[in-house]
């Protein structure tokens, strides 16, 4: 019976830790409330099933992020999202924050998920997810040039997309 106690104290001291960071990388992955919650709920379901094959505690936030990201990209495999007019979309007021702060943080949002998922992901693994660049070279499993080179590629993405109106490059010798 102590196994199973020790289990779950685990298993608590892990929902505690990294479920704010979970959730919030769900997030920025789906951009939906309710998704994210599912999400970090049904990785945390997975994470007490395999709980006994995380060996070494400082490896439990990268070890929840992949589970994160592979149950993410199994909702893609069993079905596909509903579509909503825009037309009917309601944006909710976020009193404190200026109309002009709000309009940023919503371009920049857009421009990060227009990324392609080579340049995103590691983006925000680091952004939101605090992780250094060995670490995301480990869990995307790529070498650790690979990641910073990605960084440097979506960064430079993100300011090209941001630094001119309309998304154009601003080159003046560019015909219209």
């Amino acid at each position: 019976m102590s196994s199973e106690s020790d289990k779950r104290r685990r298993f608590d001291t892990l929902v505690r830790e990294f479920s704010t960071d979970l959730y919030r990388y769900a997030l920025w992955l789906c951009n939906d409330p309710a998704q994210a919650n599912d999400l970090v709920q049904e990785t945390f379901m997975r994470a007490w099933r395999a709980l006994d094959s995380l060996k070494e505690q400082k490896a439990a936030k990268g070890w929840l992020i992949t589970i994160l990201r592979r149950e993410h990209a199994r909702t893609f495999e069993r079905k596909v999202p509903p579509l909503v007019d825009v037309d009917d979309v309601v944006i909710a007021d976020e009193s404190g924050q200026t109309p002009e702060s709000r309009a940023e943080v919503n371009m920049l949002r857009q421009e990060i998920a227009k990324l392609p998922p080579k340049y995103r992901e590691p983006l925000l693994l680091q952004v939101i997810g605090g992780y250094s660049c060995d670490e995301i070279a480990q869990q995307l499993g790529v070498t650790k040039s690979a990641v910073m080179t990605q960084l440097f590629r979506a960064r430079e993405k993100l300011k090209v997309a941001l630094s001119a109106p309309g998304g154009k490059t601003g080159n003046v010798h560019e015909l219209s």
